[in-house]
């Protein structure tokens, strides 16, 4: 999935939506500790009311916001192994009564707490239905595409969210005119940051993928390796941090751990150009990836001196230990550099650092930033001097 296709749906969870309608919500009350589910409830998500339906509506989108290989991973199902969450979901998604539907997500429930202990109660949420996307817009002359042609697919959504104890407070009743203790013991179910969850089957190119799932990490960079393996049964994940740290070290086996300010600068400015050209074209929908042939060239075109295909091989197999792994160029890019020293931080954009030079004067070591303006500190308009 790309980024547009997560959008596409993340967008339709809201009320009384003809593109997004969610047939079932079951949901299940786990104890701390010992895993045990101490309730669980069924029914059709249109008896919820409104309010619920709103909290709810909310925390699923939650589960489909984030970066991709970031906070969201689409993973592919392993293809081997007993009672594999992959049939398990999708006998779930075509069950024909209720009964077989919840017994096929406590079934997923078991897998997910006979790995994990949590010191806190949990609710999971399952919701099942179909997601209907436009297959072109209508016609307003001929009054053909809109809502008569469709794209539409059956889907399951999961959220694992933690519950929160109430806090203490003191109430004022305004009725007796007095101020009150509030007693209220029940736990509340954190909608607002979901721990995990996921979206089974993937979807690409408007159409269902069922070997892939797209799951939410919870937090950035910090995919559950056990709930991915044991849980879901998915491969292994390479979040962008690994991947951007990988390629970092790449790059220095290659050129070395000293090298110009431009090098870099050009090094960012040929990847970004290489994510952008792919944005913009309408026949693409692949996330572009640099393989290390890839590699070699962009150093090349950035002026990096003595580099051969041999040299860019053996340091993705001394990194990676596979010289076949291809990079998803989306995660290489910082948003910002940071350069940080004793005495101040710079922050630039990675383009910028061609305007960075690196020099020793009068015996000091000294960062030079290249500047198109006046400079204004705290109101006042530095004084222009001669190097």
């Amino acid at each position: 999935m790309n980024k547009n296709d997560i959008a596409n749906i993340r967008k339709e969870f809201k009320l009384n939506n003809a593109k997004m309608n969610i047939r079932e919500i079951f949901t299940v009350y786990v104890q701390k500790e010992t895993g045990e589910i101490y309730h669980h409830m069924s029914q059709p998500f249109e008896m919820l009311d409104l309010e619920a339906q709103e909290l709810f509506l909310a925390n699923f989108k939650k589960v489909l916001t984030g970066n991709l290989d970031t906070k969201l991973f689409e993973l592919r199902f392993q293809r081997e192994g007993e009672f594999h969450t992959q049939a398990i979901l999708y006998e779930g998604i075509h069950a024909e009564s209720t009964d077989e539907w919840k017994e096929n997500m406590l079934d997923i429930v078991a897998k997910m707490f006979s790995h994990t202990v949590y010191d806190f109660d949990t609710v999971v949420t399952f919701i099942r239905g179909e997601y209907r996307k436009h297959t072109r817009k209508r016609d307003l002359e001929s009054e053909e595409g809109g809502d008569d042609e469709v794209f539409s697919n059956e889907f399951i959504l999961c959220s694992l969210n933690k519950t929160d104890q109430p806090k203490k407070a003191l109430l004022f009743d305004y009725v007796e005119k007095a101020f009150k203790p509030n007693n209220v013991f029940d736990p509340i179910i954190n909608l607002a940051a979901p721990m995990s969850g996921f979206l089974f089957p993937a979807f690409n190119d408007n159409a269902a993928d069922v070997n892939h799932i797209l799951y939410n990490a919870g937090k950035n960079n910090q995919p559950d390796y056990t709930f991915i393996e044991q849980v879901l049964n998915c491969e292994e994940v390479i979040t962008a941090e690994d991947d951007k740290v990988s390629f970092e070290q790449i790059l220095i086996n290659v050129m070395g751990d000293e090298v110009d300010s431009r090098v870099i600068s050009n090094v960012y400015e040929e990847i970004d150009k290489i994510v952008h050209e792919n944005e913009e074209s309408e026949e693409s929908s692949e996330i572009p990836r640099l393989d290390y042939r890839d590699v070699e060239r962009i150093l090349e075109v950035s002026g990096v001196e003595n580099v051969d295909t041999e040299k860019v091989e053996h340091a993705f197999k001394d990194v990676l230990d596979d010289e076949k792994h291809e990079f998803k160029a989306s995660s290489l890019v910082p948003k910002k550099v940071k350069i940080s020293t004793n005495i101040a931080t710079v922050t630039l954009n990675p383009k910028d650092l061609k305007n960075l030079k690196y020099i020793t004067f009068d015996g000091k070591r000294c960062l030079l930033l290249e500047v198109e303006e006046d400079v204004v500190v705290e109101g006042f308009k530095l004084e222009n001097g001669t190097l």
